[in-house]
């Protein structure tokens, strides 16, 4: 199935019935009063979250939805029914804005999280709520209120640990074939990744991490050249970014440090907060150079690259291992500091300060 990541659709929530004016009348109740009932309120819109679905191809080609409208009232005091809610599912990580200010309205990044995108107008009065001590007899009533109606923009940012970064043909593909049970496609040409994989990679029988390969990125993307920058969204979730470079290029005229600056540039025009996510490098295809670690040592030295680096050949396996459970590590420990500044925050609320 292809991927869908974004899409743009109007929603129509139901206009609430209109109240009526009518009088009782019966063989001996000539003045009966009034007793027209209210309009029934119409059906609003919801988003939820759910975990069960990969893709927003379900809104690709259904754009409109329209909830139901409210039904009118009757005479003998009969209301009218409410129109049904309308409820949408989205994958988990969907952002939802609206399509003509460009306001992101809520981000549904968890599972059964749910939001009202547009509300059912409400019922119309009968005339019975206008009766008094000085109109017996209203024939005043009220139509029903309109129901809310937006543009949505729908985008999706998969939820992913971990998210590789590099040029086609760099060897994610393989390295997430690896380590997990994802099977993306592999071939010996450039972009054959054409859309995110998600890969789940177990260190231990209770520790898990999510991997996320998006399709690669080349020089001038910034630009709209090649096909990884409208993917770079799904990164922005990642607590760490793994930077794979081939060290073993087919063409021996690639230049592999030009490349990684290239690849860290197009990074760091696309979005800053995202160029400073914490990164390893990882340099691949280790398995083909017969002085690997020289040819490591000097490329890391070219590249004047000062934080955490693995060499590892993701067809072979070598290095595999040590780099995901380093990953996990990783992984934990921002966990903990993210639940224990949660914490410390809640707490601050609760107290005061």
């Amino acid at each position: 199935m292809k991927f869908i990541d974004e899409a743009t659709i109007k929603v129509y929530a139901g206009d609430g019935g209109n109240g009526v004016a009518t009088f009782r009348r019966e063989k001996y109740e000539a003045m009966g009063g009034p007793n027209g009932g209210d309009g029934g309120r119409g059906g609003s819109i919801y988003m939820i979250a759910d975990r069960n679905i990969n893709t927003l191809v379900d809104y690709r080609y259904t754009r409109v939805f329209r909830a139901k409208r409210g039904e009118n009232g009757r005479g003998s005091d009969q209301y009218g029914a409410g129109g049904d809610d309308m409820v949408l599912r989205v994958p988990v990580g969907t952002v939802i804005s609206d399509k003509a200010t460009g306001q992101v309205l809520t981000d549904l990044a968890e599972h059964d999280q749910r939001v009202m995108v547009a509300k059912g107008g409400n019922g119309g009065l009968g005339n019975i709520h206008f009766k008094s001590s000085i109109n017996r007899a209203p024939r005043q009533c009220t139509k029903g209120d309109a129901g809310e109606e937006f543009e949505l923009y729908l985008e999706l940012k998969v939820l992913a640990d971990v998210g590789l970064l590099g040029m086609p043909n760099a060897g994610k593909s393989t390295f997430i074939r690896s380590v997990s049970a994802a099977k993306p496609k592999v071939a010996d040409y450039p972009f054959t990744t054409l859309h995110p994989n998600l890969g789940v990679v177990r260190v231990d029988a209770n520790r898990s991490f999510v991997i996320a390969d998006v399709p690669g990125l080349i020089e001038g993307a910034a630009e709209g050249a090649g096909l990884g920058h409208q993917f770079l969204r799904h990164l922005s979730r990642t607590r760490l970014l793994l930077h794979l470079v081939d060290l073993a290029p087919f063409d021996e005229a690639v230049d592999p440090v030009r490349e990684a600056i290239a690849i860290t540039e197009e990074l760091r025009k696309y979005d800053e907060e995202l160029y400073n996510k914490p990164r390893w490098l990882v340099l691949n295809k280790v398995d083909m150079l017969e002085d690997s670690e020289e040819k490591v040592a000097e490329f890391v030295q070219k590249l004047g690259w000062t934080g955490r680096y693995f060499a590892i050949s993701a067809l072979a396996g070598i290095g595999c291992r040590e780099l995901t459970y380093a990953i996990m590590e990783h992984v934990e420990e921002t966990s903990r500091a993210d639940h224990e500044a949660t914490a410390s925050a809640g707490a601050d609320s609760v107290t005061g300060y």
